[in-house]
C-alpha cells in the first residue's frame, strides 16, 4: 500500500479551540466537511468511538454516500459487542463502500469513558480481551465454513457470516495503544501501528517496539505499517505561523481552565498521553519543529502534538518522519475544516512529491 493522508471528522464541528456548534448530528457540516477533505486530496478520515458520542459506524455509512472516493479510519472497541456481529456489521461497511474501510482498534485508554459503556476490566485485561476479539474477528472475515471458537473471553458455535469484506483477504486492522500489552497485541495482529506525533527519537523507538513484537510472534516486521497523528499548523510565513500557533496556545489555555482535557480525566493516564507529556517536558519545540505546548497545557488526552511553519518546512518535517519508518500521516485540525484543507491542498502535494523522490533514489541504487 502506498502512503495515505489522513483527516478527522465528528458528528458535528468543534476541536479544542472551536466551540461545539450545531445538533449532536449535524449532516450539513459532515458532508461539506468530508467533500471538502476529498477534493483537496485526503485519502482517509478517521472516525473516532466515544461513550456518549453517536454511533460511529452511521457516521461512516453517511460519508461514504456523501463521497466517491475517500476512505474511513473507523475506530472500533472491542468489549462492546460479539466479535461476530463486529465481523459482520465492518463486512457490511465495507462491501457498500466497495472497500473503503480500515477498522482501528481502540481498547481503551480511559477508565471513565468504558465505564460509561459498562467496562470495568482493567488496563491488561482489555488487551487480553481484544487480542482474542481481533482473532475472532480475522476468522469470521476468512473462513468458508463456520466453526467453534472457546477461549477466555468468548464462546461460539457454528460461527460464521455470509457477508465478507470487499477487500481481500479482509479489512486492514489499524491498532493504537503505546503500552506493553498494546505493542504485543498490535505485533501479533496489526496491519497498521498508530502512534501520535512524538519526537523522531521516540517514534524510532515506538516502531523498534512494534517490530520486535511482530518478530515474536513469527511475522515478518515489514507487514507492520505505521500511522502518525499530529496536528498542523501552516501559514504562508514561518512568523505567521508561530503567530497563529501562540493564539492557538491562548485559546486551548482557556478552554482548559473550564473543563478537564481528555476522555474524563483531568489528566490522561494511557501511556501514549504519558509519553507526550514528557516529550513537552523536553522543549517547547523538538527536532526540526514538534510544537508541544498544546500537549503540555491540555495533558495530551490525544494528539496534540503540532507541526508548524510553512508548507515546504511541515512537509520536511513529515519526510523526516518517512525516513523514520512512518508511512501514513493523520492530521486532526485546530479549526477542522480549513486545516485539513490547507493540509491535503498544499502540505500533501510536497510530501508526495518527497517521498517519491525516495524512492526513486532507492530503485536507482539497486
Amino acid at each position: 500500500m502506498a502512503a495515505e493522508f489522513i483527516g478527522h471528522t465528528s458528528n458535528r464541528e468543534g476541536s479544542d479551540i472551536v466551540p461545539t456548534t450545531g445538533p449532536v448530528i449535524d449532516k450539513t457540516y459532515i458532508r461539506n466537511h468530508v467533500q471538502a477533505a476529498e477534493a483537496a486530496g485526503i485519502d482517509r478520515l478517521l472516525i473516532g468511538q466515544f461513550a456518549q458520542w453517536p454511533d460511529n459506524n452511521q457516521i461512516a455509512a453517511y460519508v461514504f454516500g456523501q463521497t466517491e472516493r475517500i476512505g474511513a479510519l473507523l475506530a472500533h472497541r472491542p468489549g462492546l459487542m460479539a466479535p461476530t456481529l463486529g465481523a459482520r456489521q465492518l463486512a457490511t461497511l465495507d462491501q457498500f463502500s466497495e472497500g473503503r474501510v480500515w477498522v482501528h482498534i481502540i481498547t481503551g485508554g480511559s477508565d471513565a469513558d468504558q465505564a460509561r459503556d459498562g467496562d470495568f476490566e482493567d488496563h491488561d485485561t482489555r488487551y487480553a480481551r481484544t487480542d482474542e476479539y481481533i482473532e475472532v474477528l480475522k476468522k469470521v472475515w476468512e473462513s468458508d465454513a463456520p466453526f467453534d471458537h472457546e477461549g477466555r473471553f468468548y464462546k461460539f458455535k457454528g460461527a460464521f457470516s455470509q457477508v465478507k469484506p470487499f477487500q481481500k483477504p479482509r479489512i486492514p486492522i489499524s491498532f493504537g495503544g503505546s503500552s506493553d500489552a498494546a505493542v504485543a497485541v498490535a505485533g501479533k495482529h496489526a496491519d497498521i501501528y498508530a502512534l501520535w506525533g512524538e519526537p523522531l527519537d521516540g517514534t524510532r523507538e515506538t516502531i523498534a517496539k512494534v517490530r520486535a513484537a511482530a518478530i515474536a510472534n513469527g511475522r515478518d516486521p515489514s507487514e507492520i505499517r505505521f500511522t502518525l497523528a499530529f496536528r498542523t499548523i501552516v501559514a504562508d510565513t514561518e512568523d505567521e505561523a508561530w503567530s497563529n500557533a501562540a493564539d492557538i496556545l491562548e485559546k486551548v489555555k482557556a478552554g482548559v481552565a473550564r473543563q478537564a482535557g481528555g476522555n474524563g480525566e483531568k489528566l490522561p493516564s494511557n501511556v501514549g498521553s504519558v509519553r507526550l507529556r514528557e516529550a513537552a517536558k523536553r522543549g517547547k519545540v523538538l527536532d526540526k519543529r514538534l510544537w508541544t505546548e498544546v500537549a503540555e497545557a491540555s495533558g495530551a488526552g490525544g494528539n496534540s502534538t503540532a507541526l508548524v511553519g510553512t508548507p515546504e518546512q511541515v512537509a520536511e518535517a513529515i519526510l523526516d518522519y518517512y525516513d523514520a519508518g512512518i508511512s501514513n500521516f493523520l492530521v486532526r485540525g485546530f479549526y477542522p475544516t480549513a486545516d485539513t484543507v490547507t493540509y491535503g491542498r498544499d502540505v500533501v502535494p510536497l510530501v508526495k512529491a518527497g517521498i517519491a523522490e525516495r524512492e526513486a533514489r532507492k530503485v536507482a541504487a539497486e
